[in-house]
């Protein structure tokens, strides 16, 4: 079972001896007593630590513990941290007051009462670490509040290619007798169909994602095929548009099909979404390298800079007419998901010189390179 990490306090008193005294006190498991004998020392000390508690001794020389205190709440680094400020002067109100006014959340006078320091520590200690768990879950309730939303948003995006051709298919099968269209419109179907459940099947494991990246399951396939069958399938229901696929070199490898099936069509979506109408998406595989497969999908258009700045951003953003903009949103996230899940990598540029172009590469099996 891990620790928990140690909390930092801090204690500043020019004098060797108060500083050990303030340790034997002070010293605790969970507590990591930051010592200085300076103030100087202790800005160095607030420059690399995160500290729950300051103790600060009035009376040094050079920056005493009210420049000291005043200097830690002029820096936004430290402006929260609270302050308690030990003094061995006989109890005066004006110096209470300054106290207060420069941050103070607490005053006492040496000699310090063991068990009324320790606890007045410990209370502050705990509260520093309830800021932090608290903190801690609010990262996590809106990482899990973007996957929520990120599955909402792949029900239209992902689902709405396969279900198109499903309802096309359809249509072919009512509208035509003979044996052949028939035939073809039932294999179509069944495909559609088939990936339609694939895809909410990943849905159902997305929910359960933690690490952000899902599990996949490889077998050997050909890369060149998979996204034959994904163009043939866009071509199906978009039969206008031109896309281009360019094989080279051996495309076998160990790879998820459905995941990698789900890659291309995000991304080849993603191109006729962005391209425009008439311009022509480029697809190239390339086998030639022994350890690895390379994909790129292009167009001629270049996206603007408000779209490029959300290429893999895992929410679909509003903004303007109806409150929609037309952004990448979730198709890309889940594109980035899977090519990670295959120890890959993507990346995406777009500018006047080469268009809008995506790469990927996924590593080959040992399988598949002997």
């Amino acid at each position: 079972m891990n620790q928990p990490p140690e909390v930092n306090v801090l204690v500043v008193d020019d004098v060797a001896q108060n500083l050990l005294a303030l340790e034997a006190l002070l010293s605790r498991p969970g507590i990591r007593l930051l010592k200085a004998g300076s103030g100087a020392e202790a800005l160095e000390l607030l420059l690399n630590h995160d500290v729950a508690l300051a103790l600060l001794d009035v009376q040094m020389p050079e920056i005493d513990g009210f420049a000291l205190a005043e200097l830690m709440r002029g820096a936004e680094r430290t402006r929260h941290i609270p302050i308690m400020f030990l003094t061995a002067a006989s109890q005066d109100q004006q110096r209470t007051f300054r106290g207060y006014e420069a941050g103070a959340v607490d005053f006492l006078y040496k000699p310090l009462e063991p068990h009324v320091l320790g606890s007045k520590v410990a209370v502050f200690v705990d509260l520093y670490v309830q800021r932090q768990r608290l903190q801690q879950q609010i990262v996590e309730v809106q990482r899990l509040r973007k996957l929520n939303e990120m599955m909402t948003a792949v029900l239209t995006h992902d689902l709405r290619t396969p279900l198109m051709a499903i309802a096309l298919s359809a249509e072919i099968v009512h509208r035509r007798g003979h044996e052949e269209a028939i035939q073809k419109a039932g294999m179509r179907i069944k495909s559609s169909s088939s990936r339609m459940a694939r895809t909410i099947d990943h849905l159902l494991n997305f929910s359960r994602i933690r690490t952000g990246i899902a599990s996949i399951s490889p077998k050997m396939a050909d890369l060149g095929t998979l996204c034959a069958g994904v163009v043939a399938e866009v071509l199906e229901v978009r039969p206008n548009v031109h896309i281009d696929v360019q094989c080279e070199g051996d495309l076998t490898g160990s790879f998820d099909t459905d995941r990698l099936s789900q890659v291309f069509s995000n991304l080849i979506g993603t191109a006729l979404e962005h391209a425009g109408e008439g311009v022509p998406i480029t697809v190239r595989l390339e086998g030639s390298h022994k350890d690895r497969l390379n994909a790129h999908v292009g167009f001629a258009t270049v996206l603007s800079d408000d779209v490029q700045a959300d290429l893999f951003a895992p929410i679909l953003a509003t903004n303007g007419k109806d409150g929609l903009r037309s952004t990448l949103g979730a198709g890309l996230a889940i594109v980035d998901q899977g090519i990670s899940a295959h120890g890959g990598s993507i990346v995406a540029r777009s500018n006047a010189a080469e268009g809008t172009l995506f790469e990927f590469l996924i590593p080959r099996s040992e399988r598949a390179t002997r």
